[in-house]
């Protein structure tokens, strides 16, 4: 026979039912689930939960733990990996965000390198100043297309009147 798992639940039943229901996240989801079938006393035993969570023994027990010392905000709590900190500081960002403002612009993700570099003096890869500029700061390169020397001056007017009559 299976140990009784002793565990006070603080909360009342339609408090843990209101989380429960609210919860976005499944790893949340599971332990709300399982202080809310204690409360209700549908589970008696760690192996209970373990059938019922399909979760190994080891985890309901640190889940219990983790409530028995800190409640629910203790078991509620998802730690996360700070990640790596970023090469190019805020000031650095912040001053490359007011030249991507500029009429002028830069011509290539390259020339934005060398700008941080004599500028900022930070050496960035090329694929960190790519991320940083298309996906994070969300801005473009204002470069014009390529315009050939042959083109006849009115040739463009021409163009675009005839564009707006169709």
């Amino acid at each position: 026979m299976a140990r009784p798992l002793k565990l006070t639940v603080n909360e009342s039943l339609q408090e843990l039912e209101k989380r429960l229901n609210a919860q976005m996240s499944a790893s949340s989801k599971e332990r709300l689930q399982m202080l809310y079938w204690l409360k209700k006393g549908q589970v008696n035993s760690r192996k209970e939960l373990v059938e019922r969570l399909n979760r190994g023994e080891a985890t309901i027990t640190r889940w219990v733990n983790k409530y028995k010392q800190g409640g629910l905000g203790a078991l509620l709590e998802v730690k996360r990996a700070p990640g790596k900190e970023t090469i190019i500081s805020s000031q650095a960002i912040a001053s490359l965000q007011e030249r991507l403002k500029q009429p002028q612009g830069f011509k290539s993700y390259g020339e934005i390198q060398q700008w941080l570099k004599a500028e900022c003096g930070v050496i960035a890869a090329y694929k960190t100043v790519h991320k940083l500029v298309r996906y994070k700061l969300r801005a473009k390169l204002k470069v014009p297309r390529p315009r050939s020397n042959k083109q006849h001056p009115l040739a463009q007017e021409v163009f675009k009147k005839t564009l707006e009559m169709h």
